[in-house]
């Protein structure tokens, strides 16, 4: 089976409305159409990199690229999960969870997309609530860090939500422009399932290996 050679497609975390697991194959195009149709509106530019600014069919294909290259670059001490959020079997978004040696540093960085039919209700809160709890509560992550714009108002409000705390600021270069992003932290003790909401996690065990645990 797939799931004995790459154990990570054995995990799957379940919330109240979503379904988080790697997609296979036979789901990457209905995952690149999504992002075809829009992950942001025209007067937003709510990403550092430029991915989802272009075509549609740039957005598509810049899907299927980040998708493989994360399978193709995994390495116990510098990986990415990119997990597709599946609404009733259907892909609304991916949530994304990346380290560089975790094993030492039991700190992990978050990132996400929705499809812009799917944003405001509340899918993006479930969505990261989804890969902390895989990283607090089955990894042994300390720290969860995230980046968003000043400007970022759903992202930011997910983040208050889940209970993350100023930590300082990035400046980085996009074009011509200097862009500010708040750096945000949670940390294992302040980390908390919100109220009404459940998450199950299962399919860790066998995937240990894979992000520099002892099985």
């Amino acid at each position: 089976m797939l799931t004995d050679l790459w154990p990570t497609f054995g995990i799957r975390i379940t919330t109240p409305r979503l379904t988080l697991r790697l997609a296979r194959e036979s789901e990457l195009a209905d995952l690149a159409q999504l992002a075809a149709k829009g992950v942001h509106r025209p007067d937003e530019r709510p990403f550092l990199t430029p991915w989802a600014e272009g075509s549609g069919q740039d957005r598509a294909r810049e899907v299927l690229v980040s998708y493989w290259d994360q399978l193709s670059t995994w390495e116990p001490d510098a990986w990415r999960l990119s997990l597709t959020a599946f609404r009733e079997d259907l892909p609304v978004g991916v949530v994304s969870l990346r380290s560089r040696d975790f094993a030492v540093t039991r700190e992990v960085t978050t990132s996400s997309w929705l499809g812009l039919e799917h944003q405001g209700q509340g899918l993006g809160t479930e969505g990261r609530a989804g890969v902390l709890a895989l990283a607090f509560d089955h990894l042994g992550a300390t720290d969860a860090t995230t980046e968003v714009f000043t400007d970022n108002h759903a992202s930011q409000g997910v983040s208050r939500v889940l209970g993350y705390l100023p930590d300082g600021i990035s400046r980085d270069r996009r074009d011509d422009e200097v862009l500010v992003s708040d750096r945000l932290r949670l940390t294992a003790d302040r980390w908390r399932v919100p109220d009404g909401m459940s998450v199950a996690v299962e399919g860790v065990g066998p995937a240990r290996p894979m992000f520099g645990l002892q099985p």
